[in-house]
């Protein structure tokens, strides 16, 4: 077996296990508000969650292909495959400490950044120019950074409506028929992650097997591809992410049915839009920034502001702190060379 296939292999492995690290550490926040309002049991959230994130992921392929062209030249990248197999172990140390501690961060901003930081550093060693396509890589950044402000503007907006709208009903009766509604909310929502997130991996498998020759097309995803990580993704998702689930549900505000439903609504609406447009953005940074939006709404005070700061500030850093780590490991792999 030659070495460029054993490396291909080894980076569709990497995929899988970040795409599975993706589905305990991201999928929590789509069924978090179902769970904290006892809407469903947790058991039947996660393999509702796993289900839906399943058929999200092998229903679209535009974000992968944008993850394939967008970030770097699969065709001007040198040593790529090991660019490749160096972002994902980044991504995934990165996954796995903000699991550890709690903290729903973006997987998103984690492969992308370590992407970039792996590309460069590869580049700088070898005396080549950057083989970032910057304008692909800017609009990604960009969705990336609008889309908790969008999240946010649509989570305050829904639930402004439902207050206007519901004044004069019972809020226990209510609150009684959202909690049913909100089940169909999560599962959209956990659809919607799928459509979305499952799609980095399916980019990355294909990014590696451009890279190293076993195909040509940059616009095309293998089917064996987008079931593979769609399988991660949901096998990923029955394991669960309760800490998660804990912050998101819990500790940003005290939700009730119809904020969960609000928030649902609001998150879901931007991820399909991004979904549609084949860019790829933070499902954790949008459902988080739904539920502040609701809260906003509903009562400012009583948003946890102390926790929303620190999500913000694990978001900020997820990048530039991905970005080094990735370079690092590139470098320590180029030692062996």
């Amino acid at each position: 077996m030659d070495n460029i296939l054993i490396i291909t292999i080894a980076i569709v492995a990497a995929a899988l296990v970040f795409d599975f690290i993706n589905g305990f550490h991201d999928t929590a926040n789509a069924i978090a508000t179902s769970v904290s309002t006892k809407a469903i049991k947790p058991k039947h959230a996660i393999i509702m969650a796993a289900i839906m994130n399943f058929l999200g992921a092998i229903s679209f392929t535009g974000v992968a292909k944008s993850l394939t062209k967008d970030i770097v030249d699969p065709f001007a990248l040198p040593h790529g495959d090991i660019v490749i197999l160096a972002a994902l172990i980044s991504a995934i140390i990165w996954n796995l400490l903000t699991w550890y501690f709690g903290i729903p961060s973006s997987s998103s901003h984690a492969l992308i950044g370590s992407i970039a930081g792996a590309a460069l550093t590869a580049a700088f060693i070898a005396g080549q120019s950057s083989p970032l396509n910057y304008a692909g890589f800017t609009k990604i950044i960009q969705a990336l950074i609008l889309a908790p402000f969008l999240a946010f503007a649509a989570g305050y907006i829904i639930y402004t409506i439902f207050k206007l709208t519901l004044k004069n009903f019972n809020l226990d009766a209510t609150n009684r028929r959202f909690r049913y509604l909100q089940v169909l909310t999560a599962a959209f929502q956990s659809y919607a992650h799928g459509t979305n997130d499952a799609q980095k991996s399916m980019g990355i498998i294909t990014l590696a097997l451009i890279a190293n020759g076993y195909q040509t097309d940059a616009d095309g995803v293998h089917f064996w591809v987008q079931v593979a990580c769609a399988t991660a993704m949901a096998v990923g998702t029955s394991i669960g992410g309760w800490k998660i689930i804990k912050t998101v549900g819990s500790k940003i505000m005290k939700i009730k049915p119809v904020n969960g439903v609000a928030a649902d609504l609001g998150s879901m609406s931007v991820i399909f839009t991004a979904t549609g447009l084949g860019l790829p953005v933070s499902t954790t940074h949008v459902i988080s920034s739904s539920i502040l939006g609701v809260g906003s709404s509903h009562r400012i005070r009583g948003v946890k502001w102390d926790t929303a700061q620190r999500m913000v500030i694990t978001w900020v850093i997820t990048l530039p702190i991905s970005a080094a780590v990735a370079g690092l490991v590139y470098y320590i792999f180029t030692l062996f060379m």
